[in-house]
């Protein structure tokens, strides 16, 4: 039998700062709680929740560059 959590997928993109008023990674989406807790979940909780980060995207503005 194998343990379905012994190798979570991960939408990390090395891109780890937090966003202080949506309290989202602006890499990946995730919230703090969510990345602690990645290992430790389900195959079905972690499918869940990336299921659900293309809808958060929008939340975080993108900050546009100055010419």
């Amino acid at each position: 039998m194998t343990d379905s959590r012994a190798t979570p997928l991960s939408p990390c993109t090395n891109i780890c700062v937090m966003h202080p008023r949506e309290g989202i990674c602006a890499g990946c989406y995730r919230t703090m709680d969510e990345i602690i807790a990645w290992g430790s979940l389900t195959a079905a909780r972690r499918q869940a929740i990336m299921d659900e980060l293309p809808a958060r995207a929008p939340r975080i503005s993108k900050r546009k560059r100055r010419g």
